[in-house]
């Protein structure tokens, strides 16, 4: 009789330890997360395996798989390469106004800086082969807003074959001897082309209003490249 109630409560007393054991498990899977990825398997003594899932933040078991972060390296930043200045090189002239022109008869062309930075190119077409501009370094003197240009001032009848008389706009004087820069809107055509004036830089007459406009007294403007002889300094 004694021996039979003992071995009642030794039953009793691993049931009771079973279904412990078996609540706890059920909350412990209740607390965790599900998580998509496989879980590492915990076996309890006497209870079917119980995947438990990784936490992030949470230190696993000793011999659970942990999957290694990687990181991407960031590019290194491809230098650039700074851009090469267009047109050609700044005379080496001395200004008193910050700004130099330069009129190349290689391109038909007349480039403007200001303070040492390019500004403004535009188209030109200076003196024919018969009435070449002179190669040199002039400063501008008075403007014009309209003129009458006369072959006579420089000992050329009017009414010879080469003479003129022209009603132009715009001029602005770079020598005494009648040399200016002015709009000719008749040589347009030839403008960044050829030579067709008496010696003069024919600009159109947006370009002609912009240099009467914005281009002070005593500026620079380099002539280079033409078949003409070399400019004598206060002609």
């Amino acid at each position: 009789m004694f021996t039979s109630k003992t071995s009642r409560r030794a039953r009793r007393g691993t049931t009771r330890r079973a279904v412990a054991a078996v609540i706890g498990a059920a909350a412990v899977m209740l607390m965790l997360p599900m998580t998509a990825g496989a879980a590492p398997v915990t076996v309890i003594p006497g209870l079917p395996p119980v995947e438990i899932p990784n936490i992030p933040g949470v230190p696993q078991m000793p011999g659970t798989p942990s999957t290694p972060q990687t990181t991407t390296p960031t590019p290194e930043p491809t230098p650039s390469t700074p851009e090469t200045p267009k047109g050609p090189a700044i005379p080496n002239v001395k200004t008193s106004t910050g700004w130099i022109a330069l009129a190349d008869d290689a391109t038909h062309q007349i480039t403007w800086w200001h303070n040492g930075n390019q500004v403004k190119t535009m188209p030109i077409s200076m003196g024919s082969d018969k009435h070449p501009t002179p190669n040199g370094v002039y400063y501008t003197k008075e403007s014009y807003r309209d003129m009458y240009m006369d072959s006579s001032t420089y000992g050329v009848p009017v009414d010879s074959a080469e003479g003129y008389r022209t009603y132009v706009e715009y001029a602005t004087r770079m020598s005494w001897d009648g040399i200016f820069i002015h709009a000719a809107p008749w040589s347009v055509e030839q403008q960044g082309r050829s030579n067709v004036s008496h010696g003069c830089i024919n600009v159109s007459t947006a370009n002609g209003k912009w240099v009467f406009d914005t281009i002070p007294r005593d500026t620079p403007i380099v002539v280079r490249g033409t078949i003409g002889p070399d400019y004598i300094p206060g002609s």
